[in-house]
């Protein structure tokens, strides 16, 4: 049998470069790997777990579903829904799961206590089962192989602390997911300062962002951090600068810099433009396959419906499994 894989991104608007560095590409390279099946959906439901507008809710979830499409998400060989739509189903398998998992556990999540920290009036229990959710998002499918960032990695240590309980309890056979690690697991912000993120601004660039804005985007960038002539700096606006330079132009446009960073003579406005370049030339097909896709809504509609019904089918019988086991029905 195909492993199965599921991944999504969360409703926030159009990806950044994050999002498809450290998702996307992995997403594609196990969507066009014949060894898996592939599931990939906009979580909305985990949206709603922090403070967001419900008036443009539904405008960025259809952002996200447009996004994937133009990245290479294929309906012909993903599944492609809206997390939402399968609500009565996922969020009934995350109450299950709920009985398995102690508040202690939650709290003690460094994820969490980051939460708390950025929403300190907005703990809600929403935001404390996030993780369960996303638990039930993964084994309703059970799917094996989770292509997220590595900031993901506590989460997804709790959907195999589920899996393993839900067998020894029930007798249920969930697979124990981890995660697909792609290059870009972690995309540092254009700041200089942690990861790239819609939340922090001027850390982030839109795949929709055409050259112009790239490369004002990219102008910003602070690059006094680091000796010229010592190591690559690992931190700060210079080393977002070089990891972009290897995400985007390959081994060749980043050794060029890494050598003249170590000879002394590197011209960063020069290396600015130069990374802003590659990261047009892969983003400019991806946008014109979008404005295809903004200009058929229908089609797009058609393929956010038959995706519904293809994962409905798997999670419904999931959840008829477990409700049996647990000796609900």
């Amino acid at each position: 049998m195909k492993k199965r894989v599921l991944s999504g991104i969360r409703a926030t608007g159009r990806l950044h470069l994050g999002n498809y560095l450290g998702a996307v590409r992995g997403m594609l390279e196990l969507q066009n790997n014949a060894e898996y099946e592939t599931l990939y959906c906009v979580v909305d439901l985990h949206a709603i777990t922090t403070p967001y507008d419900n008036k443009t809710l539904p405008q960025n979830t259809r952002s996200v579903i447009l996004d994937y499409l133009a990245c290479g998400i294929d309906p012909k060989k993903s599944i492609l829904y809206v997390q939402s739509d399968l609500a009565d189903l996922i969020t009934q398998l995350a109450f299950y799961f709920s009985t398995t998992i102690t508040v202690a556990s939650m709290q003690h999540l460094p994820t969490f206590k980051e939460k708390v920290k950025q929403y300190p009036q907005h703990t809600t229990m929403a935001l404390l089962n996030y993780p369960i959710l996303m638990a039930a998002d993964i084994l309703i499918y059970k799917a094996s192989m989770i292509p997220v960032g590595i900031d993901q990695e506590p989460h997804l240590e709790v959907a195999r602390e589920i899996a393993r309980k839900m067998n020894q309890l029930y007798g249920t056979d969930f697979p124990e997911p981890v995660r697909f690690r792609t290059k870009g697991e972690y995309i540092q912000s254009l700041t200089g300062e942690g990861k790239m993120s819609k939340s922090v601004e001027g850390s982030y660039i839109n795949i929709t962002d055409d050259l112009e804005v790239i490369k004002k985007k990219i102008a910003k960038v602070p690059t006094d951090s680091g000796i010229l002539g010592g190591p690559i700096p690992q931190v700060g606006g210079v080393a977002s600068l070089f990891s972009l330079a290897y995400m985007f132009g390959g081994a060749e446009l980043h050794q060029k810099y890494v050598q003249s960073y170590k000879d002394k003579t590197i011209r960063y406005s020069d290396m600015k433009s130069d990374v802003s370049d590659t990261i047009y030339k892969e983003l400019q097909p991806i946008q014109e396959k979008r404005k295809y896709y903004e200009e058929n809504p229908q089609e797009v509609d058609a393929i956010i419906a038959s995706g519904k019904e293809k994962a409905a089918e798997i999670a419904s019988e999931t959840v008829r499994d477990v409700k049996e086991k647990m000796g609900l029905g």
